[in-house]
């Protein structure tokens, strides 16, 4: 079984909905948990998760990201990238600003903590890390344009550091969230001509019967980063209810 108070985490965007999960999930086992956001402290954050004020897409507030690991005793074990925005956008609509956003956080942050912190893994006997894709980086979303692009780049850079750094016991998987209510979410349903219409419809496509909730993968993260999963890496867990499981045919229509 997986001894949790042995082991340290960094959660990047950790202030609210999955991200927020997480830290909690970890933080209750006895995980010692680092999180970060752009903003101040959240008042509901763990009282045993440390926060740090950062911005992923820097890379100076990544290097003070990796000061306060070494602080903390100088391993990880554990490192989720949370961290992501979207914009609701074709390519035609992006514009240079949309690029830069998106891709910075979705995709060079995840880069560039990788990079950062395989090293720090490797030199202390390895670790696991969990890359927040999603199925959008399968089937495109319609006006997601850029978000699509970046989780696909993320499902990529998986199985690369997988493949790459395996000989020193570091794992890298990427969970796939589908319909999982948080602001993304809300924000998409939005996107529709008939907001309410098109929410019946995407849940009707569900075969758990209801939409996922942050815990749902929180639960997936926490499978992917014990030690029972040690044999489980460059994977790309789908955790939608079934809804990329079926046919675009609705059966009740049968």
């Amino acid at each position: 079984m997986t001894d949790w108070s042995q082991k340290t985490a960094l959660v990047t965007g950790g202030s609210r909905g999955i991200g927020a999960a997480m830290v909690a999930a970890l933080a209750d086992l006895g995980c010692h948990v680092i999180t970060c956001g752009r903003g101040d402290r959240p008042d509901d954050l763990p009282d045993a998760a440390s926060w740090v004020t950062a911005d992923v897409s820097n890379e100076d507030d990544i290097q003070h990201l990796a000061k306060h690991v070494t602080n903390a005793g100088g391993r990880l074990d554990i490192l989720v990238n949370n961290a992501g925005v979207q914009v609701e956008k074709t390519v035609a609509e992006s514009s240079n600003d949309d690029w830069d956003m998106v891709m910075g956080i979705n995709a060079k942050a995840v880069f560039m903590l990788c990079r950062q912190f395989i090293p720090v893994m490797a030199s202390s006997g390895g670790g696991s890390i969990i890359n927040i894709g999603s199925i959008s980086g399968h089937f495109s979303d319609p006006s997601m344009a850029l978000y699509n692009a970046s989780k696909a780049f993320v499902h990529g850079l998986t199985r690369s550091i997988a493949v790459d750094h395996g000989a020193d016991e570091v794992r890298c998987n990427a969970i796939c969230p589908g319909w999982i209510m948080t602001g993304m979410v809300d924000a998409a349903f939005a996107l529709a001509e008939h907001p309410v219409t098109a929410e019946k419809d995407a849940l009707a496509r569900h075969a758990a019967g209801r939409f996922g909730q942050p815990l749902d993968i929180a639960r997936a993260m926490l499978f992917l980063a014990s030690d029972e999963a040690a044999f489980v890496t460059g994977q790309t867990l789908t955790v939608d209810g079934g809804l990329t499981a079926a046919s675009p045919i609705r059966p009740e229509l049968f």
